[in-house]
């Protein structure tokens, strides 16, 4: 192999060597970024399911007779 090619395979190990890098940065970011939006998620589910119960639980409360009948 001459000089040159070897320089060059260098060079071409170290462009990919820092596209690594960044493609791993992004990966992580990605994963926090899912883990947030799947915190809210659960939050999101826990009211929707809370405000149900409150919503049939005060259905009930309409449909029952008032103590002066």
């Amino acid at each position: 192999m001459s000089t040159d090619r070897i320089i060059e395979l260098e060079i071409k190990v170290a462009y990919q060597e820092d596209l690594v890098q960044d493609l791993n940065h992004i990966v992580a970011q990605q994963q926090q970024q899912i883990d947030r939006l799947d915190a809210t998620v659960t939050l999101l589910h826990d009211r929707i399911k809370s405000l149900s119960v409150e919503r049939v639980g005060s259905e009930e409360d309409k449909n029952e007779r008032p103590p002066h009948y």
